[in-house]
């Protein structure tokens, strides 16, 4: 069964993903701060969808599609257009890297997240074993 990106069902694959992987608990094990990944509308998809995804020492304790930025306190604020997420979903885009190049904006302490490298491509690899349908 594959999940349609961006939903609520796909973000809790994620979050399922992440709690079954030791190497991303590893690579977090001191992180906390959740985010919430806004994907854009652009040439390939039509509107503004947020999803929630919550980090705690390895863990994702909780994630959602929620319908805006305020419905929950986080302390990081992803954004980019649809295409953008597709290419980190599919290991085209590296996340840091698109945070440098601005591909990625990030609201929240960037110093911070540069700081957990690994976690950030742990969570990719992740991704990647969501099966992912971009319909």
């Amino acid at each position: 069964m594959a999940f349609r990106f961006p939903s609520d069902e796909w973000i809790k694959e994620l979050s399922r993903q992440l709690n079954a992987s030791e190497a991303y608990e590893k690579a977090a094990r001191d992180w906390e701060g959740d985010f919430i990944f806004v994907v854009e509308p652009d040439d390939a998809y039509p509107k503004t969808t947020y999803l929630y995804l919550g980090l705690y020492h390895g863990k994702s304790p909780d994630a959602a599609e929620v319908s805006s930025i305020d419905e929950r306190k986080t302390e990081f604020v992803l954004r980019a257009p649809f295409t953008a997420w597709r290419r980190v979903i599919e290991g085209k885009l590296d996340p840091i890297q698109g945070m440098m190049t601005r591909k990625l904006k990030v609201q929240g302490n960037m110093m911070k997240i540069m700081r957990y490298p690994k976690a950030a491509k742990e969570i990719v690899s992740c991704c990647a074993l969501v099966p992912t349908e971009f319909g």
